[in-house]
Formats: structure tokens, sequence, C-alpha cells
């Protein structure tokens, strides 16, 4: 969160006042801080976030609704960053000492732009409700939270309390307020005891009941004390709470998965699983989704979870924070990562410095063109050693280069612990010395080190193996991606926006090269571009013949990559190499105050909010648009085409630290 961000909004009350922003004299490191932020889930060392797989046993189609993967976090992500582990991490050394070893798109193969009009300068994501993301779920109906109801048909059930309708009427208004203290975390002592007057099983059961319909995520036990017999309410969190949560009534006629709306603000989608998982005493793996989503924004997206009725997640509403649940309804199946048609997103750039001409010429290119479909930077972190070096060595076998490169000193600064455990490391090869240098050992290099002290440093592919899959496919991946970029880079610079001789495209799920006959009857957003792969065919033309050349130049085979250990062999992929957004849309528009939130969520929506007003003569202009985006695509290289700015972190500060010097 950035150094000036106030703590964040309760999404379940009233804001009473808006996210603070900085005056003037601070909008230097603001802009540091919020234009040139990156994905946190891939910037550190030990991302928790699902990873797009491309090494199943067929090639998969990108951008293909029926064919298409998991979504890879990315697709939804603006530019992120947790500036409060900056802070812990810069010790002393300034942003911009810390980016000055980063990459940039140049780094990484992103090089060429579809349409030739004149870039302009903006701030994206000053304030986190400037980045709105709506779920396409895959009847292509933009998901809103709408409804926080009940549903009629759930209504008529028979409710897990029905045995006991009196449950409201045996807790006092002052008992009540004390355990929405606990509830709150606002109770210092960690639990309430509420004395059973009159002593029968009955009504210690009603008790029981009313305090854990009412107030989710507190769990009850009876204690007697002096004679007298107490129940005594305390937080459900922690190893109990997942060892074996409690059954609830299921109706035989009910479907099995309550479907529901999340409605998130700046909080990542795992995080906002895990307060859920909490209060709800639930393992987070009871929960599926469709795809995760941006930390730094406002997002909605679909959830279900098993066996919880609909009633026992509304209530959660009164607690949650910066959450909001809704449109509830029954079905007998989960999600599945990838089920989405994509997301619709709104997006506030402020403080614009092009014209009304350049700004309709630039949206009027992405509506009509579209933009190249790279993989944007956050796929390739941010520190001195990019995962794609890392994927390299897997993909070479070389696993002490692999060790070497997520162990050793890197330029740039980091925790203090992480320097402390590299250092270690350098000077003593010793895993378990380095390893105790670590006060969090689920971090990558905690995981590498474990693994290397338990199977010893002569056993690198096993001790690898203690890094989770998702992570570990990560480095191959991005090593597929800057392929991926650099040949696409290569072929719009060979051939411009037309489809040619020796091109690809896909007919079903099976990958054809065109004759010339047949470009003249395609258009370039026909056209696929392989991820390298033992399951893929390449361009017959000479850009095609590159991939070759350019694993060759890395020490890789293209005939051979097949691995050694299943999980690294790369079948290969195809993805569209231009994307042309849908339901696109832009308005500029003026404003006074900075504070002000310039989209009208849902939350506000629901709570018969105003919409924001504008000024036409205000001294401030943004640009608002709003398109949609297949799964597996940017939404930051749909705003580096309109902007044309180098969206890495290391690029754009530099420009702001020269801007402001």
């Amino acid at each position: 969160m950035a150094e000036s961000e106030l703590p964040s909004v309760h999404a379940g009350e009233k804001r009473s006042c808006p996210e603070e922003v900085e005056d003037a004299s601070s909008n230097k490191q603001r802009i540091k801080n919020e234009l040139t932020s990156v994905h946190a889930g891939e910037k550190r060392s030990c991302p928790d976030e699902e990873v797009e797989d491309v090494s199943s046993k067929k090639p998969r189609i990108e951008n293909d609704q029926k064919n298409e993967a998991p979504p890879h976090q990315e697709e939804e992500e603006g530019l992120e960053v947790d500036e409060s582990e900056q802070d812990e991490e810069n010790d002393g050394e300034t942003f911009a000492d810390m980016m000055k070893h980063g990459l940039t798109e140049v780094d990484v193969g992103i090089l060429k732009y579809v349409s030739d009009h004149e870039g302009f300068s903006g701030i994206l994501k000053e304030r986190y409700s400037d980045f709105v993301v709506h779920e396409i779920n895959k009847l292509g109906k933009i998901v809103h939270l709408d409804d926080l109801s009940i549903p009629a048909d759930a209504a008529e059930d028979v409710p897990e309390t029905a045995e006991l309708p009196q449950d409201a009427d045996v807790l006092t208004e002052e008992q009540k307020k004390q355990l929405e203290e606990l509830q709150l975390f606002r109770n210092k002592e960690g639990s309430v005891s509420i004395q059973v007057v009159e002593d029968t099983k009955e009504k210690r059961t009603l008790v029981h009941k009313a305090i854990k319909t009412q107030f989710p995520g507190l769990e009850t036990k009876t204690e007697e004390k002096d004679g007298s017999k107490f129940i005594v309410a305390y937080h459900a969190a922690g190893k109990k709470a997942l060892g074996a949560p409690r059954k609830h009534f299921w109706p035989k006629n009910r479907d099995t998965f309550c479907h529901f709306v999340l409605y998130k603000e700046n909080k990542d989608t795992m995080d906002a699983i895990n307060v859920l998982s909490k209060f709800l005493r639930l393992r987070p793996n009871m929960f599926s989704y469709m795809g995760t989503k941006d930390k730094r924004a406002i997002t909605v997206q679909e959830i279900a979870v098993h066996k919880i009725t609909a009633e026992r997640l509304q209530h959660l509403n009164k607690c949650l924070i910066n959450l909001k649940v809704g449109n509830f309804c029954y079905k007998n199946h989960p999600l599945k990562l990838g089920g989405l048609q994509g997301n619709h997103f709104t997006v506030v750039i402020r403080n614009i410095s092009g014209t009304d001409a350049q700004v309709n010429q630039a949206m009027t290119s992405l509506r009509q063109t579209g933009f190249i479909n790279y993989y944007g930077m956050q796929r390739f972190g941010t520190t001195a050693v990019p995962t794609q070096h890392v994927g390299r060595a897997i993909l070479k076998n070389n696993w002490s280069e692999v060790v070497d490169l997520i162990l050793k000193p890197r330029p740039g600064a980091e925790k203090e612990f992480l320097v402390r455990c590299r250092e270690e490391w350098a000077k003593t090869q010793d895993p378990e010395a380095a390893l105790k240098k670590l006060p969090n050992k689920r971090c990558v290099e905690g995981q590498l080190l474990r693994g290397l002290s338990m199977y010893g440093k002569k056993n690198i592919v096993t001790a690898f193996g203690l890094i989770p899959r998702n992570n570990r496919l990560m480095y191959v991946h991005s090593y597929q991606s800057v392929v991926w970029n650099t040949m696409v880079s290569r072929r719009i610079d060979a051939f411009g926006l037309k489809a040619v001789e020796g091109d690809l495209i896909l007919k079903g799920t099976t990958a054809h090269v065109l004759s010339a006959e047949e470009a003249e009857n395609h258009s370039i957003h026909d056209i696929v571009m392989p991820l390298p792969g033992y399951d893929v065919i390449y361009p017959s033309h000479h850009v095609g013949k590159g991939y070759r050349e350019l694993l060759s130049a890395d020490g890789l085979d293209i005939d051979k990559m097949r691995h050694r250990v299943k999980d690294y062999s790369l079948a290969g992929a195809y993805r569209r190499i231009v994307i042309r957004p849908t339901d696109v849309s832009w308005e500029v528009i003026n404003y006074d105050d900075p504070r002000i939130s310039l989209v009208h969520s849902d939350f506000e929506i629901l709570e018969n909010k105003p919409a924001p007003v504008f000024n036409k003569d205000g001294k401030y202009r943004a640009l608002r648009m709003e398109f949609s985006l297949p799964p597996s695509t940017y939404a930051t290289m749909a705003i580096r085409e309109v902007l044309k700015l180098d969206t890495s972190i290391k690029k754009q500060t530099q420009l702001n630290t020269s801007w402001f010097n």
C-alpha cells in the first residue's frame, strides 16, 4: 500500500471520508509508488497465485474460449506493488535506486505498437478505485454485485437452526454488543463469557446456536465456574477451526454448492478467501473460482463454496472489511479455473497530457485495431534476477545454476533477512545455516533451502520440488513468454499488420500454415504464434525459423522440449498476436477534487450513493476507458498501446525521477 494511503475502507459501512491523497509536495513519491507499480504476485520470491500451465500433453490455444486454459493471474492485473513491503526492503535506498537493476520492456521483447498515434502521459492507479475489474462468466454476462438478499427458494428450505426458532431472543443487547466487538477483534480479552441463568441443556443449546448464527467466526464452549455454568465465545480461527469444522444441516433437495459474487477493494483474491475461510471455519480449498483478480483495484467475481448456506455468508457482510458478498444461488458444481469468458475493465488515467483529439485517435485505434498481445511485465518479476533466466536454467537441466540464481546475492534492495540469507549461502553453501536467517520459511528461498537440507546438494531436483508446483512452473513459463514476445516483435517488424504466406492460423484446435492465396482472406487478428514446445508447429517464413536460432543461442534444442522431469516438459501453445478489445468506450472528464472516485462502484450503487459529478471546467483531466478482454491477456498492454509508454517499473521510475528533478 502506498505510503500516503489511509487504512482500508470498510466495504460494509458508509464511507465517512474519501481515501486521502497527497498534496503537490508529495507527487514525486506518489507517482513513483503508484504509477510504476507492479504485479504483487510475481515481484516477490514467494508468489502464491495460480500460474498458467502450458505443460499439458496437448498444445493449448490461448484466447480461444472453448480451449482456454486457467488464466494467469496477471491477465487482470494493472501495475501494482505492495509499497509497505518496499519501505521495509529499501532500507535507506530510494525507490529509484532499488529499481535501477530491474527490467524494461525491451529486455522481455516488448518492442512494437500497432498504431502510429502520438502517445501522452497520465497516472495509472493513483487510487485503487481507478482500476475496476468485473468478471465475464461463461455465459458472457458481466458479473455485478447487485443483490444482498437470500434466494427465495432457499428461504423456503428448512434452515440450519429451524429447530431453534427462538435463538434471536436469548441474547441481551449488551451481550450482542460484546460479541460483536469480539467478532471484529476489538475485545482485548479474546473471549466473552455469558452466564446461563436458567441452566438447562435446551437453554445452553439456544445460546450456542444464537452466537454461531449471529456472529460467524465465533466458536463456543461451556465452562463451569463457582457452581455456575457459562457459555464462552471465542474466535474459531486457527488449527482447531481447520481440523474439523462443525457440520450443519443441509436439505436433501438443495444443490451442494453455494455460488455467490465477491466484491473486494484493495485486496487480492487469495487474501479474501482466507478471510472468508477463517470466519466460516473452513479450509481455503473449499472455495473455487475462475480466476484471481488484482489487489490494488475494485474487483467483482464469482466464487463457489461447498455446503455453506447463503444465510451464513450473508451474515458475514456486517464484519467484513473491504469485502462484500451477495447474489447467492445454489448449484450442483464448483467453479473451475479458466471457466470465464474474460474480464471487463473500467480504468481511469488521471492527469493526462493528451489533447481530446489525441485521446480520440488512440482510443479509436484500440477499438478498431487493438493491441499486440504481449505478455506483460508482471510475468517476469522486477528483481535483478528475472524469472525467465531461472526458467532457462531449468530447461537446460543446469540445476546448480538454478540454485545459484535463486539464492545468490543480487543487486538492488531486498528485505534485510533475505540479504543475510544470501550472504550466508554465498559464504558457507550451508543450507541449514542460510535457512536460519529466514524468519519466514515459506518463501521460495526458504522452501529451496529446506529441500537442500533434507535431500542434500546432490539431489537438487528433489529439493527444488519442495517449492509449490505453480511457483516452479512460473519460471519455465516466463521463459516461453519472453521467447513469444521476442518472436512476435520480429513478426510485426517484418510483415506489419497483415496476414502473409507462412503465418499460422487455427482451424478448430489445429494450427495451419497459410498459403499466399489463403493469406489474402485472413487478417492480423486471425494469426497466432506458438509458445515453444514439443507439440506445436512454427511459421514457415523466416521469422518462424528464428525460434530455432533464439533457443539455440540460449543453449536449447527446439526439437528436444521434453524434459526428463515431466513437470518441465513443454507442449507449447498458440496465442493470438493481436487482440481487439470489445465493448470499448471512453470519455475525457474534468474534476477539481483529486480525492473523489471517478467510477461508480457496485457497492456505492447498492448503498444508493450518487454517481460522481464532474465539473466541465475542472482543473484536472482524466481519461476514463472501458473495455473487455478475453482470458490470458493483459490490460496493461492495452493501456500501453493507448499511452505509448513503457510500462516497466524501471523505466517509469527513471522518467518520473527525471521529470521532478
